[in-house]
């Protein structure tokens, strides 16, 4: 008798678990998506409120030292311009609310989130993970 195996959840580290995506899958996911990595351009820091906009002629390198030290960024690539925003020890998106697994900046978040799942480790595919397995 063959064995079925049954994935309640995709893992995050495995792309081949992830799930074909659809937009009724985010009703009742856990927000895995938002424990990946998320990279952020200046343009996006300051949609997100935390770069003025007079800011953006100074090096990249002297705003990423203040956002490391505000607790917002964790590195910059230099080679690409990319900030690259702080997680929490649980690999949680510092903006992700912890008991409502929302987006406490939903209407500024950054480009990357705007367009997960259609860019990433796997487009069009979603780690997905249902509240119930909480």
């Amino acid at each position: 008798m063959a064995q079925i195996l049954r994935i309640l959840g995709a893992d995050l580290d495995r792309t081949e678990t992830w799930i074909r995506y659809d937009k009724a899958m985010c009703l009742d996911c856990v927000s895995s998506c938002c424990t990946l990595p998320v990279e952020a351009r200046l343009s996006d820091l300051i949609r997100m409120g935390v770069v003025d906009e007079f800011e953006k002629g100074e090096p990249l390198k002297d705003i990423a030292k203040r956002l490391k030290k505000d607790g917002v960024v964790e590195r910059l690539n230099a080679k690409t311009g990319l900030f690259t925003l702080v997680r929490l020890s649980n690999n949680d998106c510092v903006y992700l609310h912890p008991k409502t697994r929302l987006c406490t900046i939903y209407d500024q978040r950054p480009e990357t989130c705007r367009n997960h799942p259609r860019v990433g480790p796997r487009p069009n595919y979603c780690a997905y993970k249902p509240q119930k397995l909480r």
